[in-house]
């Protein structure tokens, strides 16, 4: 569809562009761009953009305060894996024991995505964001002075209920104040965050913990939070939450009800999507373990139980900012579904493969197509949510996704005692990402929409 030069004469869209920018979502299909209405020549990603939607001052503190958070979140919640061990030693438990404050954590996440969501849609991203952050990093720091078990395995429930507020308003605020065109790479940026956090939890066991203790790796996170505090205090306050702010909590969750068919296809969306990143990843260190081949090898200095993680989390991030970016040329959908096709094509050297240099490559282009899938999702959900609950919306459809998703990994492990490690990591991811593929080929998209409009 191109514009003719009337079109855009005086400002006055033509009507089949009016609705290829339409920032209304009333259910999934009727607002939903068709496949049939994207532009091919004379792509109109942001005709309005010079005119009424110029970059807002500042926009770049609002983003850079969101994918830190979205940084310290899993730099936290890492930790605790990294020292299960020494938790388990220090509180005189099983380590089993430890584990479980790991299940609270992730089971209270959707706890956390509706109160600050809720919070963030009644009275602006700024301050529930900053005190989100204070939240979760005041529980975090208490973590390590923490008495007994029971104290330590509240404070993990209530470091969940942050974690879990924390991506709906962070991804909402960072995604807003972002310029349209830029959508995509910021959203990369954002989501790569998560692999992000992990490699500073790797970094910081190696060098924080052996001169300082492991209490420190609860307090370090504090100075960030410091800064994403003074980041969030600095940037302007979302325009597109101005416009569309709600009256009071109980008309927020009334928009959310509205919108069940949405609601539920995103949050399909979002379990398959959590079994796609856990199945790759939860497993696939004590898959390592099993392969007698690579047990006395080194890679980048350490064994490959740790080395080869490092290189799949570069991957990862890498593959987050190149499918993000490309997201703004080729579509949500098709930038996402492809890579899908790179997991897809990695599964034989991420699971069977025979040497050293065949792991590495499997599992570093695995987690590229994995991580570049998820890098999108930050600017697909917010475009596919209503306006008026966008901190709320995909927020609380993460968050579910997640806990729904949470038997998947016990499911693999099943698989594994009747097919061995391979077949099980090969039939599990397989399944999870050719039903993507399709899942994202028939769904909805609108890549570019403006979240200012009326």
């Amino acid at each position: 569809m191109a514009l003719s030069p009337s079109s855009s004469r005086n400002g006055v869209l033509a009507p089949g562009v009016c609705r290829l920018l339409s920032g209304r979502i009333t259910s999934l299909h009727s607002d939903t761009i068709p496949h049939s209405q994207k532009c091919r020549r004379g792509r109109i990603e942001v005709l309005s953009l010079s005119q009424n939607e110029q970059s807002t001052p500042g926009w770049q503190f609002a983003v850079t305060s969101g994918i830190l958070g979205w940084v310290l979140d899993a730099f936290d919640f890492f930790v605790v894996i990294f020292l299960l061990d020494s938790l388990a030693a220090h509180f005189h438990v099983q380590k089993s024991a430890i584990v479980w404050t790991i299940s609270i954590t992730l089971a209270m996440r959707p706890v956390g995505a509706l109160i600050f969501g809720a919070l963030a849609d009644r009275y602006g991203r700024k301050k529930p964001l900053i005190a989100c952050v204070i939240y979760f990093s005041a529980a975090t720091a208490l973590s390590a002075f923490a008495p007994n078990y029971i104290f330590f395995f509240a404070l993990r429930a209530l470091y969940g209920i942050g974690m879990g507020g924390y991506w709906g308003i962070g991804a909402s605020f960072a995604m807003e104040n972002a310029p349209r065109e830029r959508r995509g790479i910021l959203s990369g940026m954002m989501q790569g965050g998560y692999p992000f956090g992990y490699l500073l939890a790797a970094v910081g066991m190696m060098t924080i913990a052996p001169h300082f203790g492991w209490r420190a790796m609860f307090v370090v996170g504090s100075f960030v939070a410091v800064a994403i505090v003074i980041l969030t205090a600095l940037s302007p306050e979302s325009e597109a939450w101005k416009m569309h702010r709600m009256g009071s909590i109980g008309s927020i969750f009334k928009t959310l009800f509205q919108h069940k068919r949405s609601f539920f296809y995103l949050l399909m969306v979002m379990a398959v999507m959590t079994c796609l990143s856990h199945g790759t990843q939860d497993l696939y260190p004590d898959f390592l373990k099993t392969l007698p081949s690579i047990k006395h090898a080194l890679i980048l200095g350490v064994q490959p139980l740790y080395g080869i993680p490092i290189v799949y989390n570069i991957g990862a991030i890498v593959g987050a900012l190149f499918f993000g970016q490309i997201s703004e040329k080729i579509g949500r959908r098709y930038s996402i579904m492809a890579a899908l096709v790179v997991s897809l094509l990695s599964i034989p050297a991420w699971a069977f493969g025979g040497s050293m240099l065949i792991l590495v490559l499997g599992s570093f282009m695995m987690q590229a197509g994995v991580q570049g899938a998820w890098g999108v999702i930050p600017a697909h959900l917010n475009e596919l949510s209503p306006d008026s609950v966008r901190s709320l919306f995909p927020g609380v459809v993460y968050q579910l996704g997640v806990l729904i998703a949470s038997p998947a990994v016990s499911f693999e492990f099943l698989l594994r005692d009747h097919f061995g490690y391979p077949w099980a990591l090969t039939l599990f991811e397989g399944v999870v990402i050719v039903v993507l593929i399709f899942v994202f080929a028939f769904g909805p998209e609108q890549r570019g929409r403006s979240f200012r409009q009326q």
